[in-house]
């Protein structure tokens, strides 16, 4: 009989590990055969809470599943079939620096998770310790995929195909809030659309939408609807989203603060910048207080707060994640469908992977890391060959790719002037002494975190 083990690399997080545990427990396939969860945090409390947790879906599901857990890395990899991968120590507190600092040397960048200056030190801080994880992969599960959810996707999945024997895939959902899209302002059931994409992560773009149906090509009615539709819905989501699919032909994704990270006009069209990690720098520092502000997604998911609400402690936030009594609710995610396909050799179509470019897209660049469909089975995952991009758009993608490049060699190399390279590349930046300037306040706000680099 078969025996799987899905090992969880940061497992005490709040956004990927519940859900996708359940998407293990919920599935008719790995039911069918022994599974071992192992979960793996470095901070043991998040990683007993998440222990519970599964214990306790898996005793409503009815499921009868071994569940480990450890703060040990070898020991957690060790004969895993599956290693998922989602990482971030203290998100919001480096997250809101790679945010502010960037904006405070007037450089015109938005959110900075995956695109922009902020989104290199956010690699900086998250490569090494995938690096680690691959390495102990190496050793431990040799033939084992990383499934990797941490950000920024494509600059650490290139870091890991480059510096490491690992075989790896990073994996989001932007794809899927992109066809929900399509089908609001096509009027039209999301399971009607068939689609092609391929671009960067958090920057993909449809190729080609027509109807499963008919075969009808749905730009035109895309283009008819997007004219009729009310110019404000949902503004600050979309509105960049229709005006680069005006100007380039194609539609966009995932959404305004994620593609607006890769060019340099994005900002005008995202207003929730203006409170994106709000605080007041005359009245309190947050990054020596290390209470970080709160982090606001958009006007559309802007917070309604009592004049002097109670805020929950952290203990509350965590025991209100892992509580097992809440709705059972899967990720959605593309994890444990890949997982499924490959070990039981089940051909699946999946949506986006982000994956290195071995010329499945002719007009990017080889070997930079790419988000496109694929197919997948027992032998693995099989990228499709995508449709030939714009020029316009092309050349952003491959401009980010030059960037991803310099990023890992700065970090290969332990070196500030590759990482300037990166920046002085990067469409936000415009000042080169602000650059420099930049670079060495983060490292030295960071530097409990980063990686050496010196000039």
């Amino acid at each position: 009989m078969k025996k799987a083990k899905i090992t969880f690399i940061g497992a005490g997080s709040v956004s990927f590990c519940p859900a996708t545990v359940v998407d293990v427990l919920q599935s008719e396939l790995f039911a069918t055969i022994d599974v071992e969860i192992y979960l793996m945090d470095i901070a043991p409390k998040p990683l007993e809470l998440s222990k519970n947790f599964c214990q306790q879906l898996a005793m409503r599901l009815n499921r009868n599943i071994t569940i480990k857990a450890s703060t040990n890395l070898q020991e957690a990899v060790d004969g895993a079939d599956f290693v998922i991968t989602a990482i971030e120590k203290d998100r919001m507190h480096y997250w809101s620096q790679d945010f502010h600092i960037p904006r405070r040397y007037g450089f015109r960048q938005v959110f900075g998770e995956n695109g922009g200056p902020g989104s290199m030190f956010h690699t900086l801080r998250n490569l090494p310790p995938l690096l680690d994880i691959a390495h102990a992969m190496e050793k431990g599960c040799p033939n084992a995929w990383m499934l990797n959810y941490t950000n920024p996707e494509h600059k650490l999945v290139e870091g890991v195909s480059r510096l490491s024997k690992t075989k790896a895939i990073g994996l989001c959902h932007g794809e899927a809030m992109g066809l929900d899209q399509l089908a609001l302002f096509l009027q039209m059931p999301r399971e009607q659309i068939i689609y092609r994409s391929v671009g960067l992560n958090h920057f993909g773009w449809f190729t080609k939408i027509w109807d499963k149906n008919t075969g009808e090509n749905l730009y035109p009615k895309l283009r008819e609807m997007e004219k009729m539709a009310h110019p404000l819905t949902k503004w600050d989501e979309w509105a960049l989203t229709r005006i680069m699919f005006r100007t380039y032909g194609l539609w966009p994704y995932p959404g305004a603060n994620h593609i607006g990270e890769y060019i340099a006009w994005g900002s005008e069209f995202l207003a929730s910048s203006a409170v994106q990690f709000y605080f007041d720098p005359a009245a309190h520092n947050p990054w020596e207080t290390r209470k970080p502000p709160q982090f606001i997604y958009s006007y559309d998911h802007f917070p309604k707060h009592d004049l002097f609400e109670k805020t929950k402690s952290e203990d509350e936030a965590y025991e209100d994640v892992f509580s097992a009594d809440k709705e059972i609710r899967g990720s959605g995610e593309y994890g444990i469908p890949i997982a499924e396909a490959i070990f039981f050799n089940k051909p699946t179509e999946i949506g986006s992977v982000n994956m290195p470019n071995k010329g499945y897209a002719k007009d990017l660049l080889e070997d930079m890391v790419i988000e496109l469909p694929a197919l997948v089975d027992g032998n693995g995952i099989h990228p499709h060959i995508c449709d030939p991009l714009p020029a316009a758009v092309a050349q952003m993608i491959n401009t980010q790719g030059t960037i991803n490049r310099l990023v890992i060699e700065a970090y290969q190399e332990q070196s500030r002037n590759k990482l300037l390279q990166a920046v002085l590349l990067d469409p936000t930046v415009s000042n080169y002494q602000n650059a420099v300037a930049m670079i060495n306040e983060l490292c030295e706000l960071q530097k409990d975190i980063l990686p050496i680099l010196k000039w």
